[in-house]
């Protein structure tokens, strides 16, 4: 579909407003406002000027999404109709690509198609398990309660996204900062030791003479280990795009030091949890595994799910099923069993959600105190080579003069 920009007089108010509209072409652009009660003065096709920028500023956040997920809750709760509720939501929406994807639901809403069918013209923003729990909310006619089930599980996700970005970003600093600083000394200080020795025709420590070596590279050839670096970034990044590339990099999230075993409970969290949401819904418990195996965004444990879901398609317990699995946490099959027994999967899934997300606030605070000590040795062993290798072989000389 195409956005058009228009302007129309609104026949409830008698005022002119100007907006922008999703349709096939500008006819129907002209019918879907006629239908809404506008009169169109003026309507010309979105050219997408500025476009780039309007994708840099206009990036829907999860808080966007969620703010609208709560929003279209509280007032269907409230009693208002659907497409009245979707325009009031549109209208407390700043985020301008997020107000032109509500219009695209609105327009389809209006047309005849069910919000599931809406929300899913849009895969990026609307996920399987956000559809899932629509789809089940329209069935059951309970849709403002999953979608505050939505919202909550978003915000949950988020949450642990953000605790993880927050333990990887301090280290990541630290090392970006140490290697800043060794380049500065190498393009700024070493070339004047060099200089030095040179002119007191004195022969370079060998640590030194490395160092000069590598000055060299940079100031010579920057340009060319920025272009190389460059082109390796490019070939990496099209590489974790490609079907090897994406097993390679959950197999490596599941395997890091340190880091592997909260990447293992970050995941089983986000099993756990999105699997209470969706049978607490009516999911049925097959639609749910393949849901979930896709929510939990690794490949390697998606696999196990999907096995999982092969041998309880066959007819065996959905824990004896997970307990098979090695990338699966014993935790979860335990607690699933004890769900079986009583009736309550969905009530056990929640607490083991809650126990791993608990553990994974411990993980992730003890790594962020073992990182400090690891980062003050890499600190202190380059401050140390970069003084045997700079200051040592001017005391040398001063040493020798005297």
């Amino acid at each position: 579909m195409k956005r058009f920009n228009y302007e129309a007089k609104d026949q409830s108010t008698g005022k002119t407003v100007k907006a922008s509209v999703q349709a096939e072409n500008e006819q129907a652009a002209a019918k879907l406002l006629l239908t809404q009660g506008f009169i169109p003065h003026s309507i010309k096709e979105d050219t997408g000027e500025n476009s780039v920028l309007a994708k840099i500023s206009g990036r829907i956040t999860t808080k966007d999404k969620v703010v609208f997920t709560r929003q279209l809750s509280t007032l269907i709760a409230a009693g208002l109709p659907l497409t009245q509720s979707l325009h009031t939501v549109h209208d407390q929406t700043t985020n301008k690509q997020f107000q032109a994807i509500i219009e695209e639901i609105i327009s389809s809403v209006e047309g005849g198609k069910s919000l599931t069918e809406s929300f899913s013209k849009h895969p990026k923003i609307f996920d399987n398990v956000f559809l899932a729990l629509v789809t089940s909310g329209e069935a059951s006619g309970t849709l403002d309660d999953a979608l505050k089930r939505i919202a909550a599980q978003q915000e949950k996700d988020a949450a642990m996204m953000s605790k993880i970005r927050g333990a990887m970003v301090y280290p990541a600093i630290v090392l970006v900062v140490i290697l800043l600083v060794i380049i500065f000394m190498l393009v700024t200080v070493v070339p004047q030791v060099e200089n030095l020795y040179e002119d007191l025709g004195q022969e370079l420590p060998f640590l030194t003479q490395m160092l000069v070596g590598m000055a060299g590279v940079l100031t010579n050839f920057g340009w060319l280990v920025a272009l190389v670096v460059g082109v390796a970034i490019y070939f990496l990044r099209q590489f974790l795009a490609t079907e090897q590339g994406i097993k390679a990099k959950d197999t490596f999230k599941l395997n890091v030091p340190m880091f592997g075993g909260m990447f293992r409970k970050l995941y089983m969290a986000r099993l756990t949890r999105t699997g209470q949401t969706l049978l607490n819904t009516g999911v049925p418990m097959l639609d749910m595994l393949k849901i979930v195996s896709q929510a939990v965004n690794n490949t390697i444990i998606a696999k196990s799910i999907d096995r999982s879901a092969e041998k309880v398609k066959g007819g065996k317990s959905l824990s004896s099923s997970l307990a098979n699995e090695e990338n699966i946490l014993p935790f979860v099959p335990q607690m699933v069993s004890i769900g079986e027994k009583s009736g309550k999967i969905d009530e056990m899934l929640g607490r083991a959600a809650q126990v791993y997300e608990d553990e994974l606030d411990e993980e992730i605070k003890s790594i962020s105190t073992a990182i400090e000590p690891i980062l003050m040795v890499i600190l202190a062993v380059v401050a140390g080579g970069l003084v045997g290798a700079i200051l040592m072989p001017i005391y040398g000389l001063v040493n020798n003069v005297i």
